[in-house]
């Protein structure tokens, strides 16, 4: 099974990138994306109430039932599917306050899966405010200061990571993506 991994911050063109890969890449085989927070069960609908919230409280349920929905969606893989894309997965812990990020990540990423395929799509806070712009509800982080610390958080420990510049063109971050995942194969 090939596992890839997306992240990034909002509006950094995750769940487009996804979808390209499942239909341009992978057309022929099963492919699984779960993008987080999955819809499909009472974590999924916690971490999105949840970040919908405002207060300091909201920020700490948020990543820890983003966390939960996370675990859920691996123990639901099939092993029968050839691909699992998750859109948002150990970078969620970039949300958590400063001394927590680093401990969590390196708790987390060794006790869940990890792959080649990991890319953290970056955008700086002002493209993604741009992108968010149009949006007719707004997340706690999604302002500027926040996703700023956030993508500070979430660089510092992407070392592994495929690192790609999201602010370009759709097709250019696609064909960056495919490049990795060619090179490997």
């Amino acid at each position: 099974m090939t596992f890839i991994v997306l992240d990034g911050l909002d509006a950094s063109g995750k769940d487009t990138q996804a979808q390209l890969l499942k239909e341009r890449y992978y057309e022929d085989e099963d492919v699984i994306i779960r993008s987080h927070p999955c819809p499909d069960n009472l974590f999924g609908n916690k971490a999105d109430e949840a970040l919908k919230g405002d207060c300091r409280l909201s920020r700490i349920q948020a990543t820890f039932y983003f966390t939960l929905d996370v675990i859920n969606s691996l123990l639901r893989i099939d092993d029968r599917a050839k691909t699992v894309i998750f859109v948002r997965y150990l970078c969620s812990v970039a949300y958590l306050p400063d001394p927590l990020v680093d401990r969590a990540y390196r708790l987390l990423s060794s006790v869940l899966p990890t792959s080649t395929y990991m890319f953290y799509l970056d955008i700086d806070p002002e493209n993604a405010i741009d992108r968010l712009k149009n949006r007719d509800e707004r997340q706690i982080f999604e302002n500027k200061n926040d996703l700023k610390k956030v993508r500070e958080r979430a660089l510092s420990i992407v070392e592994d990571w495929h690192v790609i510049d999201s602010s370009r063109p759709v097709e250019d971050v696609y064909n960056e993506i495919k490049k990795v995942l060619d090179s490997s194969s």
